[in-house]
């Protein structure tokens, strides 16, 4: 059975992932266990989602930093979706992928195990954007608002910023200004834009860089960053599988050593970055979308917290077991379309040391010199800030 996941518990954990907030079918799923490949003898496979929080894995691909042997010379996969992005993960067909955080959280424990986030891949770097006619978020009153997925770190925070100004999201029930509602859908990406465009929403949150899109296409406005809200937080994580370490750990650290390779660049080149990338490269925005998305030198919109930087897409590794324990808490006060029961068997507190695995990420930052290559403090620890007001 050395192939992913053993047969049984993919099959057993189906019933679990199409209950808890619609990653995958049991259909769908049932007949991607079937397909399961043999195992992989060559470089480790990436997958990934066309958005700048793929770009370390890409500008890592596009750059040569991976060593070679270690990863596969192939471009990376691209997917469209979350859910197809998912189901090429956990059935074996990709190795290594960026996922969002709390997806990797509801996979981990409705799976019963097998997924491992290896480190962070960004920080930042999405935004609640509206139609023009929104000015206060109190218009977003009885309108639909598009979040990528149920278990996203946008929908969590689009929840916290609702609710702090006296909103109520909902599902599956029509919005009502008189009631203060706001529904949820969810919504591609790449359908966003078009969608605010026809006005068939009245906001997205999302990841960059369709946010600016719209402000490139004058079809909407950022209204807020997502990290002037949740200072610096996690969105995308590196995530891999329990079998692809017991098999290939040195792989899997010369993979992580050139993402974080790719993150220190990226940071300090960005309009490089962005050309590298966009324009049908490996994003197929064009390149001014995707510049903007990794600079804003004029960020829009008003900033709550400006010494926060919250506009600014960041790129730095560590994962801070503060941010994991106060994104679990913060998922349980979440709605979604689905089974949450996966919520009431895990603590808090514990989520961390079973999901996540420091150690391949911890030897890259030595090898950069140190956590303070990247601005992070020497212990590693932090305190978490999140501020919906």
């Amino acid at each position: 059975m050395g192939t992913v996941l053993s047969r049984r518990r993919l099959l057993g954990g189906a019933a679990g992932l199409a209950a808890a907030g619609g990653v995958l079918g049991l259909a769908d799923l049932a007949q991607a266990a079937l397909r399961q490949p043999a195992g992989n003898t060559g470089g480790l496979r990436v997958g990934y989602l066309p958005i700048t929080d793929a770009a370390p894995l890409l500008v890592a691909h596009h750059s040569g930093l991976y060593a070679p042997g270690a990863v596969s010379s192939e471009k990376p996969v691209l997917f469209r979706s979350w859910a197809a992005l998912a189901e090429a993960f956990i059935t074996g067909h990709v190795d290594v992928v960026h996922l969002l955080m709390p997806m990797a959280v509801q996979l981990r424990y409705t799976l019963g195990g097998g997924v491992r986030v290896l480190g962070w891949n960004h920080t930042n770097g999405s935004s609640l954007t509206v139609a023009p006619h929104i000015g206060e978020l109190s218009d977003l009153a009885g309108s639909q608002v598009a979040i990528p997925f149920w278990w996203s770190i946008h929908n969590i925070v689009l929840q916290q910023l609702l609710r702090a100004h006296g909103l109520r999201p909902v599902v599956r029930r029509s919005a009502s200004r008189a009631q203060r509602t706001v529904e949820l859908i969810v919504m591609s990406p790449s359908d966003m834009v078009p969608a605010l465009a026809d006005r068939s929403i009245g906001g997205y949150v999302v990841a960059d860089p369709f946010n600016a899109m719209a402000q490139i296409k004058k079809i909407g406005r950022i209204h807020t960053f997502l990290g002037d809200v949740w200072r610096d937080h996690a969105c995308c994580v590196l995530v891999t599988r329990d079998d692809v370490i017991a098999r290939r750990p040195q792989a899997v650290q010369a993979l992580t050593d050139g993402v974080v390779t790719a993150q220190r660049w990226i940071d300090g080149n960005r309009a490089a970055a962005a050309a590298d990338l966009a324009g049908g490269r490996y994003l197929p925005q064009p390149v001014p979308a995707v510049q903007l998305a990794l600079t804003y030198p004029n960020p829009p919109g008003r900033l709550t917290h400006p010494d926060w930087q919250p506009q600014r897409l960041g790129y730095q590794p560590f994962p801070f077991p503060s941010f994991t324990r106060t994104l679990v808490e913060a998922m349980g006060d979440t709605v979604v379309d689905g089974n949450r029961r996966f919520l009431d068997r895990i603590e808090a507190g514990r989520v961390h040391a079973e999901l996540v695995d420091d150690a391949f990420v911890r030897r890259s930052l030595a090898a950069q010199g140190g956590p303070q290559a990247f601005g992070l403090p020497a212990d590693l620890a932090r305190t978490e800030q999140v501020e919906p007001l």
